[in-house]
């Protein structure tokens, strides 16, 4: 189980503790934190503390977060659009709104259970029973190419080469507004939101939890009042291209949770394919590269676009 201690200060005296502990680096959501105390997991001073407790300076608040129980991912024969595959490895297609591995809500229907059933059991260890052979994910409204290791040695090589930002990954978006300049880059510091945890959030530099992240841009094509860009990662980071995105004010569109209140929701979530994918095979020493084509979803949309109509 771990545990996280809290100091209440003078600034934050007088505030529900439900509400304090949302504006600190838990982790958790309002209503995790909240169950927990209910739980009796949240303790004041020694004593569990109930939700509405207000807090005075000098309080000392201990939360206790159990450890997750495991979800075994089981075989499950789901389609897969598989667009490279040897010994080692296999580079998939996945689909806009397909989740990449088991988690509480969506415990079957990923792409682990299709992988689990693909490969019959033939899939790194490294990422355990939850994440067999997952060396990188994209979100699951994100469509587009992803690496799976059937091996612990492939997956270490690729995973180095995730650390040290040599594995060429490209997508294409289509974000809100016009650009002055023809291509850039956002280079900022992400980590959670204190208002939000569900969210990312761009922080100052040194925020302890916070991590570098770097999007260039490059724009593909003016489309009036949206514009096509290609995005180019050197980091990957939990939700990099649509913070970066809306951090300069052209989030992506159909984003529900950095766009608009209007959002497109016809999308069905955020216009973001990963069309290109390269790396340096971990066995044989070769440079891959993949390019998949744009899904539907984004095609037709362009079209629309293109007509003058969204």
């Amino acid at each position: 189980m771990e545990q996280r201690e809290f100091s209440v200060e003078a600034e934050d005296a007088g505030q529900r503790i439900d509400r304090f502990l949302a504006g600190e680096d838990t982790g958790l959501s309002r209503s995790a934190l909240q169950n927990l105390m209910a739980d009796g997991h949240v303790l004041a001073n020694g004593r569990p503390a109930a939700k509405n407790l207000k807090l005075k300076a000098g309080d000392t608040i201990l939360v206790e977060i159990p450890d997750a129980t495991p979800i075994a991912a089981v075989p499950q024969d789901i389609p897969l659009n598989v667009v490279y595959e040897d010994a080692h490895l296999l580079v998939v297609n996945k689909p806009k709104g397909m989740v990449v591995h088991p988690a509480p809500g969506n415990p079957d229907g990923t792409l682990v259970n299709a992988l689990l059933w693909h490969c019959r059991g033939s899939l790194s260890g490294i990422g355990g029973e939850i994440r067999p052979g997952i060396v990188h994910r994209i979100d699951k409204d994100t469509s587009g190419l992803l690496v799976v290791a059937k091996d612990d040695p492939t997956h270490i090589g690729l995973s180095r080469q995730m650390a040290e930002h040599s594995v060429e990954r490209a997508y294409q978006t289509v974000v809100y507004g016009g650009f002055a300049q023809d291509e850039g880059f956002v280079e900022s510091y992400l980590g959670r939101s204190k208002t939000d945890r569900k969210k990312m959030a761009v922080c100052p530099d040194g925020e302890p939890h916070a991590k570098y992240a770097y999007t260039g841009w490059r724009v593909l094509e003016r489309l009036g009042e949206f514009t096509l860009l290609e995005c180019r990662l050197k980091t990957g980071r939990t939700h990099q291209i649509r913070v970066h995105m809306a951090s300069l004010h052209h989030p992506v569109a159909g984003d529900p949770v950095y766009g608009p209140r209007n959002c497109i929701t016809s999308l069905h979530g955020q216009c973001l394919h990963a069309k290109t994918l390269g790396f340096v095979h971990p066995a044989t020493g070769e440079w891959m590269s993949f390019d998949s084509e744009l899904p539907d979803y984004f095609t037709h949309f362009l079209a629309s676009l293109r007509r003058g109509r969204t």
